[in-house]
C-alpha cells in the first residue's frame, strides 16, 4: 500500500511578514527616543524586541525550508532545522539578557534624568504592537514550539512594554529615576524565565528526546495490547521537527501477520492518540524476523 507522507508545516507567511515589519519599526522608534528621553528601560526594551525580530526570522526562515521535499541525502529534508531555530533562538536571547542586566546593574548604582512622558507614549505604542504581533500566531502556538516560542516573546513583550508605562507614571510623579533601571533589570528576569523555558524544550528536541507531551510508557502499554503482540522492545521515539514525531519498535508475535492491519491499526492510533506521524514497526517471532512498516513509514 502506497500512502503520501510529506507533511508541510503551516508558513504563517502573512503573520511573520507583519509580525516582524511592526517589530522593526518600533525597534527604530524605541532606540530613537529611548536616547533622546535617557531611558535604560526604553533601550533595552528596544534590544529585546530587535532579537525578537531575529527569533522571527528565524523561524520563519527554518518553516519555509522544513517545506522542502526530502533527497535520498536528506531523507527528513530540512525539518530539524526548525528544532536548531529555536535552540539558536534561545542562545541568542540568553546574550541579550546579560547585556541588559549589566546596563540595569550600572544605571542603578548611578540612575539618571528620563523623560517620562516619552517612556510612557512610545511604551504604550509598544502594548499595541507586541499585542497585535502576539496575536496572529495564537492559534498555532499549541502545536510548534517555532510559533510558541514567537508567541511568548511577543505576549512577554506586551507585558514588558506595559510595565514601562507604569514606570513612566512613576517617574512623572515621584521623580524616582531608580525605578527606570530597576525596571531593566526586570525585564531581563522575564526575558530569561521565558529563554529557560524554551531552550529546555528546544534542547530536548536537539537530543532526540521523546516530545513534550507524548508518555513513552503510555505508548509502550499501547502496542502490548495489540492483537497477538507478546512483547514490544526497542522502542524508540524522537521529534521530526517542531512538528512531527517519528517511533520505531519491535514487536514479538507468536507468528508473522498475514497481511498489514496490524500494522495500519498500530499506525492510525498513534497519529490519534499520540500524534506520532512516521511509524516503523518490525514484527519479530523466535530468531527469524520481518519488517512490518506502517503505510506512512519512512
Amino acid at each position: 500500500m502506497a500512502h503520501e507522507h510529506h507533511h508541510i508545516p503551516h508558513s504563517y507567511n502573512r503573520a511573520f511578514a507583519i509580525g516582524i515589519s511592526l517589530n522593526l519599526i518600533f525597534v527604530v522608534i524605541e532606540f530613537v527616543y529611548g536616547f533622546l528621553g535617557n531611558s535604560l528601560a526604553l533601550i533595552t526594551d528596544a534590544g529585546h524586541n530587535l532579537s525578537d525580530v531575529l527569533t522571527l526570522l528565524l523561524a520563519w526562515g527554518a518553516i519555509y525550508l522544513a517545506g522542502k521535499e526530502p533527497t535520498p541525502y536528506r531523507t527528513y529534508g530540512f525539518r530539524r532545522l526548525t528544532i536548531l531555530a529555536s535552540l539558536l533562538s534561545g542562545m541568542l536571547l540568553l546574550v541579550a539578557v546579560g547585556a541588559i542586566a549589566w546596563e540595569a546593574v550600572g544605571r542603578l548604582a548611578d540612575p539618571q534624568p528620563v523623560d517620562g512622558m516619552t517612556v510612557i507614549i512610545v511604551a504604550a505604542i509598544g502594548v499595541v504592537i507586541n499585542t497585535i504581533t502576539a496575536l496572529l500566531f495564537i492559534r498555532g502556538q499549541k502545536h510548534d514550539l517555532n510559533i510558541k516560542a514567537a508567541f511568548l516573546h511577543m505576549a512577554a513583550d506586551a507585558g514588558v512594554s506595559l510595565g514601562v508605562v507604569i514606570a513612566g507614571v512613576v517617574i512623572m510623579f515621584t521623580d524616582w529615576l531608580w525605578v527606570d533601571p530597576l525596571l531593566g533589570l526586570l525585564i531581563a528576569l522575564v526575558i530569561l524565565y521565558s529563554t529557560l523555558e524554551l531552550l529546555r524544550d528546544s534542547t530536548g528536541l536537539a537530543i532526540d528526546a521523546v516530545p513534550k507531551g507524548i508518555d513513552p510508557h503510555e505508548v509502550e502499554a499501547y502496542l502490548k495490547q495489540l492483537p497477538g503482540v507478546d512483547e514490544v522492545h526497542d522502542l524508540h521515539i524522537w521529534p521530526v521537527s517542531t512538528t512531527e514525531n517519528a517511533l520505531t519498535a519491535h514487536l514479538v508475535v507468536p507468528q508473522f501477520p498475514a497481511d498489514d492491519a496490524l500494522v495500519q491499526l498500530a499506525s492510525d492510533e498513534l497519529h490519534r492518540r499520540f500524534g506520532i506521524d512516521h511509524v516503523t514497526l518490525q514484527c519479530e517471532t523466535g530468531n527469524d524476523y520481518c519488517k512490518q512498516a506502517s503505510p506512512g513509514s519512512l
